[in-house]
């Protein structure tokens, strides 16, 4: 029964799975280090998707969900002042202000940590989607 279970395609997909994966990682993500290699690829393949229909948008939903559900696993929100969760989930996902300017622009980002501006409620929406968090820890 195994012969027949290993026969027909299921060789020529595990070789090429293995050709992928030396190309692109793509694997679940175990710990800290798998996280951020595969939060390299989501951001790359970020910059190189141009629509939906584009060929690797796939590839980024399917990467996006893993990094979803490991977040959902391993990244805890402090109970804190919306901006320092900020912090801490820039910190955490090893981004930096100029990373969220699709979010806002770097000096809004800077004024909010610097607790000269507050969150608005767009971008308390924006931050919640970009980190899966719920919106009412940005405000």
């Amino acid at each position: 029964m195994n012969a027949n279970r290993r026969s027909g395609r299921l060789p020529d997909i595990a070789e090429t799975w293995a050709a992928l994966q030396q190309k692109v990682f793509l694997k679940p993500i175990r710990n800290v280090n798998d996280y951020q290699q595969m939060t390299l690829l989501a951001n790359g393949l970020a910059d190189q998707i141009n629509s939906d229909d584009d060929p690797l948008a796939d590839l980024s939903g399917i990467v996006a969900d893993l990094i979803r559900a490991w977040e959902t696993r391993n990244v805890t929100v402090p109970e804190a002042e919306p901006r320092e969760v900020l912090r801490h989930l820039l910190e955490t996902h090893g981004l930096k202000q100029k990373d969220l300017a699709d979010i806002a622009s770097p000096p809004l980002i800077s004024d909010i940590l610097a607790g000269r501006r507050a969150i608005s409620k767009n971008v308390a929406k924006a931050l919640a989607a970009r980190f899966h968090k719920d919106v009412s820890v940005f405000l």
